[in-house]
């Protein structure tokens, strides 16, 4: 039996399914919730060929007409070449505003499929069935979707929300370990922002999430997504403030990915090194205790993520591309800080004599 999410907004409510060996049951209730739908477009990563054949014929099964758009994988397929290749292959497989477009594979794939869907034809539907960790926690719910420009990461883009997400953990199994272990950092996150019970729950089953036993994995992914969901339907478009909490560490690991040319460190790898600056600048502020920095470091490690750079960067260089990053205003950084396990706050006005010391520190 699977569990249901809802992301509450208003008329554009939409299901969070999350089971294990379910997906044919989602995809079901996905048909049943887009009652005319006719036409599915699954755009895959390369290295889902088999899970994206399958689902095609599933969808087929029911009386869809089917096409496939295969995307290469990595972080450099965000870009505005492969957003008009997706566009030009839809138009070309006549999708209309009876299609569907169904994003299958991690966070890379689900960016770019939202923001062809949020734009080909001023919007077609969105279902998300999220391959990885990062994504069934983080990217695929919330409706962020973009592409990254050389400079820059998501940079260009907009809030396009799916209709649906379709998360299947059995997926996971065949995650190779580091790609899986990334994912985990979106989950420290959320335990260290909004939920320190939640945090405490991580700490004591590191290593039920390394070997992806069935019960953590459900219980982690289902309590993510919830407090990712109660985020979302606050602030879905960041006009509060309140989403922006979401973006603990990703000042930094934004940084980090943009200067290594996003082809060094995993999504979640650079977030792990940028929450631990983040938290050592928080400590230092005085905003949170380094005990409190400690724990998420020790967690971090045991879940066999990167805590410091692994080859150099210069800090001028990482400081250029965070004066890029959305959250800046008038060019002074803002960061989110943790004030506890639990909370954080968005800090203005951030001198970049404290950000070097804290970039310094993690060498």
């Amino acid at each position: 039996m699977d569990s249901t999410v809802k992301v509450l907004l208003a008329e554009r409510t939409y299901p969070i399914w999350i089971g294990s060996n379910e997906l044919e049951e989602q995809l079901r209730k996905a048909i049943e919730l887009f009652a005319d739908w006719q036409h599915a477009v699954v755009i895959y990563d390369e290295h889902l060929n088999s899970a994206a054949k399958a689902i095609s014929s599933a969808l087929s099964h029911y009386g869809l007409r089917t096409s496939c758009i295969t995307i290469p994988s990595g972080e450099k397929s965000k870009s505005v070449e492969k957003l008009s290749m997706i566009w030009e292959q839809m138009l070309e497989c006549k999708a209309d505003r009876k299609s569907v477009v169904v994003a299958v594979g991690g966070g890379v794939v689900g960016d770019l499929a939202g923001f062809a869907a949020g734009t080909y034809m001023r919007g077609v539907r969105f279902l998300q069935i999220p391959t990885t960790l990062l994504s069934m926690v983080d990217s695929s719910v919330g409706g962020k979707t973009g592409i990254n420009l050389p400079a820059s990461k998501n940079i260009i883009g907009a809030f396009w929300q799916p209709h649906a997400v379709c998360i299947d953990t059995h997926l996971l199994n065949t995650l190779p370990e580091r790609e899986y272990n990334s994912g985990s950092a979106e989950i420290v996150k959320y335990g260290v922002i909004l939920d320190a019970e939640f945090f405490s729950y991580l700490e004591s089953h590191a290593s039920g999430i390394l070997n992806r036993e069935p019960a953590v994995l459900k219980h982690m992914i289902t309590r993510s997504c919830e407090l990712k969901a109660s985020v979302v339907s606050a602030d879905e478009r960041e006009t509060t403030g309140l989403r922006a909490i979401l973006n603990y560490g990703h000042t930094f690991g934004h940084a980090i990915e943009a200067t290594t040319e996003y082809g060094t460190y995993l999504h979640g790898e650079a977030i792990s090194i940028g929450m631990t600056m983040a938290g050592h600048l928080a400590a230092k502020r005085g905003l949170w205790t380094f005990e409190e920095l400690t724990r998420q470091t020790a967690l971090l490690k045991s879940l066999k993520l990167p805590v410091t750079l692994k080859e150099p960067i210069a800090t001028s260089d990482l400081l250029n591309a965070m004066r890029s990053d959305k959250k800046t205003e008038h060019g002074q950084l803002q960061l989110i800080l943790p004030s506890k396990l639990g909370n954080v706050a968005l800090v203005k006005g951030v001198e970049e004599s404290t950000v070097t010391n804290a970039i310094d520190s993690n060498r």
